[in-house]
């Protein structure tokens, strides 16, 4: 298994992550369990959910007990005031059976909370860190704009010469935005922002809600971007075998292959 940097945060995460939205579809607990060990054990470290699906935030937090020290958890909230951020946050940690979350989402489309802004909400992320209740902060959208922006309004610590400059970079330091073989050159364009600006970019969506079915395909796509970490929802083990077998055996990106992606993407598009 591969690891990579989340951006600027000190998260070594798998490049194949886990998307733990779908677990609330497995009937059966004890298969879900086993599902999520047998990830983890397959050297799967990253694991994502989101309290808008409490029922698989909570499945997510049974399945991991015994490792949950062991791996990089990510969850996400959609409020738009202090209030309802804290709410979420304190019934996810309950959910997850967790004192802390390693990756903490805002999941909004209309709104990017500001510095000193009104509602409260980045200075109640920066206490949140504080606390050492969350550990990063992230953005979950499908706002391009809004994706950017986040972008635009960061200090590139790479070029930061002390900590006064460093001290104005955003609180934001993963974006997670719809990436796959049938994105668009915007989309392309936000990944290669978030690797200069040093913003870990975490692909949701990578099969396009199953539009794509070519899972070979899919992960040579991937392989072409060095910080791009794709969440895969995982219903079985059949799913998972497939999706850790071209983990391990990544696709020949040759001409020939190139080929088979453009003409996909041009199929759909």
């Amino acid at each position: 298994m591969d690891y990579i940097a989340l951006g600027k945060s000190n998260l070594m995460v798998s490049r194949t992550a886990f998307g733990a939205m779908s677990l609330k579809d497995i009937p059966d607990e004890e298969q879900a369990i086993a599902l999520v060990h047998e990830a983890y054990e397959a050297g799967i470290n990253f694991f994502d959910t989101s309290h808008s699906t409490l029922e698989s935030e909570k499945r997510l937090g049974n399945c991991l007990y015994g490792i949950r020290q062991d791996v990089i958890l990510s969850t996400k909230s959609s409020a738009q005031s202090v209030h309802q951020l804290y709410s979420d946050l304190e019934e996810s940690l309950d959910s997850l059976h967790t004192d802390y979350v390693d990756l903490f989402h805002l999941e909004i489309e209309n709104f990017l909370p500001k510095k000193n802004g009104e509602d409260g909400i980045y200075a109640a992320l920066q206490n949140l860190l504080a606390s050492g209740k969350i550990r990063h902060v992230g953005l979950t959208t499908q706002n391009y704009s809004l994706a950017m922006s986040v972008l635009a309004s960061g200090q590139d610590l790479s070029s930061a010469t002390d900590s006064s400059a460093k001290n104005e970079d955003s609180i934001f330091e993963a974006i997670q935005f719809p990436f796959n073989i049938l994105t668009d050159e915007e989309s392309k364009k936000l990944v290669a922002e978030c690797e200069s600006k040093d913003v870990g970019f975490i692909a949701m969506k990578p099969l396009y809600s199953g539009l794509v079915q070519n899972i070979k395909l899919a992960f040579g796509f991937f392989n072409q971007y060095e910080n791009v970490i794709p969440v895969w929802g995982v219903r079985s083990s059949e799913e998972l075998k497939q999706i850790l077998y071209y983990a391990s055996n990544p696709p020949v990106i040759d001409d020939s292959f190139k080929a088979e992606m453009e003409s996909l993407h041009d199929f759909f598009n």
